[in-house]
């Protein structure tokens, strides 16, 4: 008898906008990186710079995220909610292993500054 079987594939933009919403869900994400100062990632690609990254190895899935946290926010907190955020949401809608998610912290805003009031003229 033959079994038909159906085959699940993802693209990476996707698999990437997925980690993307997950990551900007969590307390105390201000951004996603504009870019980095990875020099050695600046040489060996002269790809244009992208906060989420993702790779298949052998049908598991790792991340590599750059972020830019609220200056309130506890970073090691923050940075481990991502990562449990963006496996548990990407395992869940695709049913693929995510085996790394590395968050970078690459900036921080500061959220506890007032605006100032524009001058009256």
């Amino acid at each position: 008898m033959l079994e038909n079987k159906t085959e699940l594939s993802v693209s990476d933009d996707v698999l990437e906008k997925m980690a993307e919403i997950a990551t900007r869900e969590v307390a105390g994400v201000a951004d996603l990186a504009k870019k980095t100062v990875d020099i050695k990632g600046a040489i060996k690609s002269l790809n244009a710079f992208k906060a989420i990254k993702v790779q298949t190895n052998g049908g598991t899935l790792s991340y590599d995220i750059y972020v830019v946290l609220n200056k309130s926010a506890k970073l090691r907190e923050t940075v481990s909610a991502i990562q449990e955020k963006v496996k548990n949401e990407v395992q869940t809608s695709t049913g693929i292993a995510v085996t790394k998610v590395n968050v970078t912290v690459a900036d921080i805003f500061d959220d506890t500054e007032k605006p100032q009031p524009e001058e009256e003229q």
